[in-house]
């Protein structure tokens, strides 16, 4: 099977085509771009796939807060390989067709060899189906579908964020024993809402415990009254949600505004800090996260203020969990391309298959390494609740617990992973 390779079109090309789209680091429709580079060495060019619209537009725009960070620091300090990093966005839409469609004119028409952002789950996989069409790397930052490590797996695809098996894994044992065992789940009616209940709906019977109902929600959903209002009949002891952007925030305040924030109890699969910050009062239940800003840990501090000098006129004044999984999956690729000494596709691939990030490096409280099998990061798996003390206005959660990978590892990836092998992925070299 002959290889097909992918190759930058010249710097003067895609200066011209800048300049045709009004210029250096411009808006054109939705389409941003940033050309800043020294005259020499051609740039690696980057395409940010982040929703600035939708359901999850408030989240891509926080991951995309943490992928140009991480971007900055390394061209601060003279790029990669000798090589500064350009990149290119447009808004994803939280629709996979965009997604699409995005992803195939950043690799055919904007020549970039890395693709990087994703929220939603069906826009993750339309987007891994491009890049993986054309040996394209691709880093899905903070889509937590158990599916993207699991059946929608690819070569080309690393999974920077915990999954829905993970926050499970984390919560539900605990809660089958601790508080009761009839319980509702409330799903998000799109793959990531599917596959996340059914790793919750495990969870709960292996501990003993019992599904009463299981209620879909389509996304977009603002009005919750009928879901609550069986919810109120059933009295299960606990509902487990996979709902989020935001519609997580209408079902939170309709939630509290129903005083069902007490009993029964909640568990919420994950929350993330741009929903979370939208709405803070409503905030209630036990959920996950992957990182917290406020974490007594060696490097936070630091890293929070980094984040706010480079995010000064942002809506959100602290770092949170998206923004913390886009930089730290976009510092890992670009420390990958130097370790490897070449952009190659897959000599990066093999690079970070091979991760492991120490505790410290990744601000958490445990080591964190690269599941060659799956391609998902496994890392410590945080759960928490609303803040009854905080120590400041954007101290919203109380830290209650921290799992450490192994013991909340998907088991069930493996085995629906196929990963191709390295031969077969098309070449591409930046």
């Amino acid at each position: 099977m002959k290889k097909r390779e992918i190759s930058r079109r010249s710097v003067l090309q895609g200066s011209l085509m800048a300049s045709a789209l009004a210029g250096t680091a411009s808006y054109f429709g939705p389409w941003k771009e940033n050309r800043a580079w020294a005259q020499g060495a051609k740039p690696i060019k980057l395409g940010l796939t982040c929703d600035a619209s939708g359901q999850y537009g408030n989240s891509g725009q926080d991951d995309l807060r943490g992928i140009q960070m991480a971007i900055d620091e390394a061209n601060a300090k003279g790029g990669v390989l000798g090589r500064k990093i350009t990149w290119i966005t447009a808004d994803t839409e939280t629709t996979p067709a965009t997604g699409s469609r995005i992803a195939e004119r950043f690799i055919t028409r904007e020549d970039c060899t890395i693709l990087i952002g994703a929220v939603h789950s069906g826009v993750a996989n339309a987007i891994t189906q491009v890049a993986a069409k054309n040996g394209v790397i691709y880093l899905n930052t903070n889509s937590s579908a158990p599916s993207e490590a699991g059946e929608n797996c690819s070569r080309i695809k690393f999974v920077w964020d915990g999954n829905g098996t993970n926050f499970s894994k984390a919560s539900v044992h605990n809660a089958v024993t601790s508080i009761g065992k009839n319980w509702m789940l409330l799903t998000n009616d799109y793959v990531w809402g599917h596959t996340t209940s059914a790793a919750t709906k495990a969870q709960i019977e292996a501990a003993g415990g019992k599904i009463i109902d299981n209620l879909l929600v389509p996304q977009n959903t603002r009005d919750f009254t009928a879901y609550l209002l069986k919810i109120q009949q059933a009295k299960p002891d606990v509902v487990a949600t996979a709902i989020g952007g935001d519609d997580i925030k209408a079902l939170r305040e309709q939630v509290a505004q129903l005083k069902l924030d007490g009993k029964p109890a909640w568990i919420n699969n994950q929350q993330d800090w741009p929903d979370v910050w939208g709405a803070p009062n409503s905030l209630f239940g036990v959920f996950g996260t992957t990182w917290y800003h406020k974490l007594a840990l060696p490097g936070v501090a630091e890293f929070v203020k980094k984040w706010q000098a480079t995010n000064k006129e942002g809506a959100i004044p602290v770092p949170g969990n998206v923004s913390y999984n886009g930089y730290m999956a976009t510092r890992e690729l670009l420390r990958a391309i130097e370790r490897a000494g070449s952009t190659n596709n897959v000599k990066i691939i093999k690079e970070l298959e091979n991760l492991k990030v120490s505790a410290t490096d990744r601000m958490q409280h445990f080591d964190a390494y690269m599941d060659p099998v799956t391609h998902q990061m496994q890392q410590t798996i945080y759960l928490a609740r609303r803040n009854a003390k905080p120590s400041d206005s954007t101290d919203l959660y109380e830290i209650i617990s921290w799992t450490e990978p192994k013991a909340v590892a998907d088991s069930d990836a493996a085995a629906k992973c196929k990963l191709v092998p390295y031969e077969r992925v098309p070449t591409v070299d930046s």
